[in-house]
């Protein structure tokens, strides 16, 4: 099996949830990860955090964010396995967020390399 990267990607302006709907939301996203678990696809996973800088050499830091005029902001990322990329896609098309219309997966499929 490959190693695919779904990050989630949610849409900054429907953030504003209330406690209730974002518990609901961290339930519904804990039962698919766990169903990926028992399906074998799971390897890792973990929500981010809002906070980013963009370096672009070792000693700049380009900007630092969360960015005003960013539209979506990655909360997260689980690492997979799949048959292919269009598994991987089926997978991701199961994310509860998705479902709901409130993120979107990107599938990246990872590149493995020997490790020296």
């Amino acid at each position: 099996m490959d190693k695919f990267l779904f990050l989630i990607r949610e849409d900054l302006n429907t953030r504003d949830v209330t406690s209730q709907e974002h518990e609901k939301n961290l339930q519904l996203m804990t039962r698919w990860v766990e169903s990926l678990a028992q399906s074998g696809n799971y390897v890792s996973s973990d929500p981010l955090l809002n906070t980013v800088r963009y370096v672009t050499t070792s000693n700049q830091v380009l900007s630092d964010g969360p960015f005003i005029e960013a539209k979506e902001a990655i909360s997260g990322f689980i690492l997979t396995r799949a048959q292919n990329l269009e598994q991987a896609v089926s997978i991701a098309q199961t994310c509860p967020l998705v479902i709901n219309g409130l993120a979107a997966v990107e599938v990246r499929p990872v590149l493995m390399i020997d490790h020296i």
